[in-house]
């Protein structure tokens, strides 16, 4: 009982922790939320007191609609990122399944060269990743920020889901295989069921990093037509002046997405963070 007792206390602590650095990460969300429902003197006066009668506004929001075209932004930046999660979840998984479950020559330096990318930033290779786009005619398209993005986000999701993997029951697996389950029905139905928790995680660590990302898109595909909503929102922010009102408004419809998808998958990113924490 004291065993159990124990094990209580811990997740709730576990939980407590991470609501707390939720709430401390989220203060800056809700300061420019706020603001973003504010005159642009209300927003350097009092930038932390919530909007009146005399300080309400919606100036920002009818700018942002008005100047650029912001459903094409959202709607790319909603395009690239959930493809490039897609893609991220379904090599990673398979990647990470096959060095867990088969043991051969070299399994040990495979991980690893995969794993590298995590301690070698992608944007160091940004010139060679250009001149690839300009090789192939990618350049002004979202295939090349979505396959940016992917190989970005593989070496994290292989190294994650792989100490997942590794946990499955052997005896499941192998009563698939005495069932007549081939490894690709195995690796479906039995093994990615198991790890969700594990893929949610990855799934958002990945995501607000692609979603907020302007290097790329400034870099790969600055066309009008292929904007994302990040690099969209730029266009508020000059050299000598800055539109306050509309920089906050396009920066909190751009957060609303992200924090949905925080949401949808709070619950598994809960248990993939603390799983095996507490026993």
């Amino acid at each position: 009982m004291n065993a159990a007792r124990q094990n209580r206390l811990n997740t709730f602590a576990a939980h407590g922790v991470l609501l707390l650095y939720t709430a401390i990460a989220l203060f800056p969300v809700f300061v420019i939320i706020i603001n973003s429902f504010k005159t642009r003197k209300a927003i350097f006066r009092e930038p932390l007191a919530l909007p009146d009668a005399d300080t309400f506004s919606l100036i920002g929001y009818q700018t942002v609609l008005k100047q650029g075209d912001f459903p094409l932004y959202f709607q790319n930046s909603m395009i690239v990122t959930v493809a490039s999660l897609f893609f991220i979840l379904l090599f990673g998984a398979m990647a990470a399944f096959a060095l867990a479950e088969y043991r051969f020559r070299g399994n040990a330096f495979m991980g690893l060269y995969l794993a590298l990318g995590i301690m070698i930033p992608i944007r160091i290779g940004t010139v060679a990743i250009l001149e690839l786009m300009v090789q192939t005619g990618l350049v002004n398209t979202l295939w090349a920020l979505i396959l940016v993005y992917t190989a970005q986000g593989l070496p994290l999701a292989i190294f994650i889901l792989s100490e997942f993997m590794q946990q499955v029951s052997d005896d499941l697996k192998d009563a698939g295989r005495i069932d007549g389950l081939s490894e690709y029905r195995i690796f479906f139905r039995l093994v990615l069921p198991l790890v969700r928790p594990a893929m949610a995680t990855v799934a958002v660590f990945n995501m607000i990093p692609i979603w907020n990302d302007l290097w790329f898109p400034l870099i790969l595909a600055p066309a009008e037509e292929v904007k994302t909503l990040t690099l969209g929102s730029q266009v508020f922010i000059g050299q000598f002046v800055t539109d306050w009102n509309a920089v906050l408004s396009a920066l909190s419809l751009a957060i609303l997405p992200v924090m949905g998808l925080y949401v949808i998958f709070s619950r598994q990113l809960v248990r993939g963070i603390t799983h095996g924490a507490v026993k």
